[in-house]
């Protein structure tokens, strides 16, 4: 049920009518929001047409708000009343009888409850998590691997062909230090004492590292760190590094569709090919050696390097060329998820995709970072990582739905407190298991009902007018804004939102269930409860799906 398009459909409608007749006179019809009013003793839904046609109707706004009641067609049984409400806002009521329809819906498209073409005909990439194979995944990570693919299965649940990518940095000089961080742990292993670089990696995932290539039989390193040797090293840690995340984002549910390398770009030609499409709309410059990229043509502070006087390019060409990339494959939308220290470089990568032709098909996500703590406490674990919390250690520590669901418990640009203690807690202050307890209480009640007989039939329906009281009106209302919730999420990228409405979900069911028996002596009114809460369950399953968390039947 997508009662905001309904009404937004009648209201059209009325003021089209409206104008046939005469009673209002206007060239186009403009924006208008159809929303739930903040106060619930203003209706079900608002809307502010009246007051934003006025002026093209030269009436006062209650004027044009009356003409749009007087001529609304709605369905019999619909609309308990409308009103007009402050300056000229309307406010439509809808009958309590209208809203037992969603059952019906919900019992008919099952699972899918909740899907829609939204997005149909559209294609687009989520990139996310993309770190670099120098070093284990960290618990930052994690919340954007969260957010990734929460984000997909969304699109892909409102109709969006959607194509999951991780690109791999294995360019430049992070897998030479790599190397040369894997070759001074070698030394140190075989007994020599080094004074380790200080740009190495300092992890203990190094020293791991180097243990494990000794004991596989690796070649010993040379006496001395020519260049060839370290980046054979590099490549053979950063085999190992990213062999690791794959696995660690697997054991997190997350999945790729394709694992791009940086190396591509470079072998099929793709940072020539971006520099030659710019270079035709005179978008680089040569100055002092270096090749430059005209960023200030497109608003950013100042024009960027992309080949530096020595002739080795920048990140930020790759970057370029990769974007190219992404557009030849035919994407109507690219989402690139970056840690929000990235967030200056959001002006001249907007600036870039601008300049090769595809201004305002790139959405970039930032994602602020997480405190770990314990019992409300800062924690500092002691980790592979030496420096920072790995996601593994998290996932080892509290589980993956406790991770991705309260990963997911805040929009991305608002900082995140994850506490282990709270996430492995069996209560309501637990998010994820005040969700998932929701739904096993269901199956647990259904179970129920199959043991004494209690069974739903179609003709049930006649029995939903028996759901009067005040908690069953309010969740039959929310199983019926669900779709349109869907949909806003996918239409602003934000999954969140369905975290948001879950959690309030079970809510009210939780509150239902201890005012009110599922199952009594009363049969016609236990089934049509059963009926109710059925479609709570699904609609818990189909949210719970979407974020990448076990619908559990038993906790």
């Amino acid at each position: 049920m997508r009662l905001k398009k309904i009404i937004r459909e009648l209201i059209t409608a009325s003021v089209e009518t409206a104008r046939t007749a005469g009673q209002l006179t206007f060239d186009t019809l403009p924006a208008f929001d159809v929303e739930a009013p903040r106060q619930a003793g203003h209706g079900d839904l608002a809307t502010n047409l009246a007051l934003i046609l006025a002026k093209q109707a030269k009436l006062p706004p209650r004027k044009v708000a009356e003409a749009i009641i007087k001529n609304l067609a709605a369905p019999s049984g619909m609309l308990a009343k409308v009103e007009i409400a402050g300056p000229g806002f309307i406010n439509f009521f809808i009958a309590d009888a209208f809203w037992y329809q969603v059952i019906t819906e919900i019992h008919r498209l099952g699972p899918a409850y909740g899907d829609s073409d939204l997005g149909a005909g559209q294609k687009i990439q989520v990139e996310f998590v993309s770190a670099n194979p120098t070093g284990p995944l960290h618990i930052g990570h994690g919340r954007g691997a969260a957010l990734g693919d929460a984000l997909a299965n969304l699109l892909a649940a409102t109709g969006h062909e959607v194509v999951r990518e991780y690109y791999i940095n294995d360019v430049g000089n992070q897998i030479f230090t790599l190397g040369k961080s894997l070759y001074f742990r070698l030394k140190e292993l075989q007994g020599e004492k080094i004074a380790f670089p200080e740009d190495g990696y300092q992890g203990d995932y190094m020293k791991e590292l180097a243990r494990d290539y000794l004991a596989a039989g690796g070649a010993p390193p040379p006496a001395e760190p020519h260049e060839d040797a370290l980046k054979t090293l590099g490549r053979y840690a950063g085999d190992v590094i990213l062999a690791g995340i794959r696995q660690d984002l697997d054991d997190f549910g997350v999945g790729f569709d394709t694992w791009f390398s940086e190396t591509e770009l470079y072998r099929q030609g793709l940072v020539d090919q971006s520099f030659a499409r710019l270079k035709e709309q005179d978008y680089l410059y040569e100055a002092d050696g270096a090749l430059w990229f005209r960023a200030t043509a497109f608003g950013d502070e100042k024009d960027r390097v992309v080949r530096r006087s020595n002739e080795a390019f920048t990140y930020f060409a790759s970057d370029i060329a990769y974007h190219l990339y992404k557009f030849q494959q035919g994407y109507d939308q690219v989402v690139d998820i970056w840690g929000a220290d990235h967030h200056g470089y959001v002006p001249r990568l907007q600036a870039a995709v601008q300049a090769l032709g595809f201004d305002g098909r790139l959405k970039v996500i930032l994602v602020q970072l997480v405190s770990l703590l314990r019992a409300g406490e800062p924690v500092a674990m002691t980790t592979r990582g030496g420096t920072f919390v790995t996601l593994r250690e998290v996932i080892d520590e509290v589980g993956k739905d406790a991770a991705r669901f309260i990963f997911l418990t805040r929009r991305p640009d608002a900082q995140l407190e994850f506490d282990l203690e709270v996430a492995k807690q069996q209560s309501s202050d637990n998010p994820v298991y005040y969700v998932q307890y929701a739904h096993a209480r269901l199956a647990s009640v259904f179970r129920q009902a199959e043991a004494q007989a209690l069974n739903l039939t179609e003709s049930d329906s006649a029995l939903f007018p028996l759901l009067t009281a005040p908690e069953e009106l309010t969740i039959l209302k929310m199983l019926a804004n669900y779709p349109e919730l869907v949909e806003g999420a996918a239409r602003n990228l934000e999954p969140h939102r369905i975290t948001y409405f879950l959690t309030e979900l079970a809510a009210q069911l939780h509150s239902y269930y201890y005012k009110h028996r599922f199952i009594s002596e009363d049969a016609d009114l236990s089934r049509a409860r059963l009926w109710l809460v059925r479609g709570v369950r699904t609609v818990l399953a189909h949210g719970l799906r979407i974020l990448g968390v076990e619908a559990p039947e038993t906790m």
